[in-house]
């Protein structure tokens, strides 16, 4: 599948997006473009079921949703509000980590490029792009399980790892269309295009898709 085609089906997707009930529509909802909470509850996110993410981050930003507000609770504190999400203590740590620096190196602003981000402990490729497209609406492809597998799947790219196809995605996507693949693929990969038993039959893209063919 070439990049026009790929747009094509990114489209579509986008136009049934809103028939799924699909967890990641919540997460943008909640973190409501603020590139803070993008931060934090992306973090939450690893390793972590969608809606044991989606509680444990209410529960956070009631009471500390700004780095300044996040300092003055103590690890534990910060523990037992995001519990039981995985490694919820190393998580602990890590957020009140990054709100410190955050304050003291980048004056309260969660940085908006992808180096600055990347320095932060526990922030890989994924979540800095998830704070610069969620966040910041800047162009970036952040890739998950669901936009890597769903990628392979239809045949957009033939790749090994998420950062292999992140820069695949990047060369042959226009960057106007970079924001979407994370949420379109990650909706259609929670509803639809599962990784046991995708539901082909009611894929509205089968009919591009290399996987649907050969199922069929």
């Amino acid at each position: 599948m070439d990049g026009k085609t790929f747009v094509e089906v990114l489209k579509i997707l986008k136009k049934e997006s809103k028939n799924w009930n699909a967890p990641v529509v919540a997460f943008m909802g909640r973190t409501e473009n603020n590139p803070y909470k993008v931060l934090i509850a992306t973090i939450l996110s690893l390793r972590t079921k969608d809606q044991i993410t989606a509680l444990a981050s209410d529960r956070l930003f009631k009471v500390a949703d700004t780095p300044e507000k996040m300092v003055k609770l103590t690890a534990e504190e910060i523990e037992k509000l995001i519990y039981p999400v995985g490694f919820y203590k190393n998580k602990a740590k890590t957020i009140k980590e990054i709100s410190k620096i955050i304050l003291e190196k980048y004056a309260g602003k969660v940085p908006d490029n992808l180096e600055d981000l990347l320095s932060l402990k526990g922030v890989g490729r994924k979540t800095a792009n998830l704070v610069l497209s969620e966040g910041y609406k800047k162009p970036a492809i952040c890739v998950d399980v669901h936009v890597h597998r769903i990628s392979n799947r239809l045949g957009v790219v033939k790749t090994k790892t998420p950062e292999e196809t992140e820069f695949k995605l990047m060369e042959i996507l226009p960057k106007k269309y970079w924001r979407d693949v994370n949420w379109v693929l990650v909706a259609f990969g929670q509803t639809i295009c599962k990784p046991i038993k995708p539901m082909c039959d009611i894929c509205p893209v089968k009919n591009f898709c290399e996987f649907g063919k050969i199922k069929a």
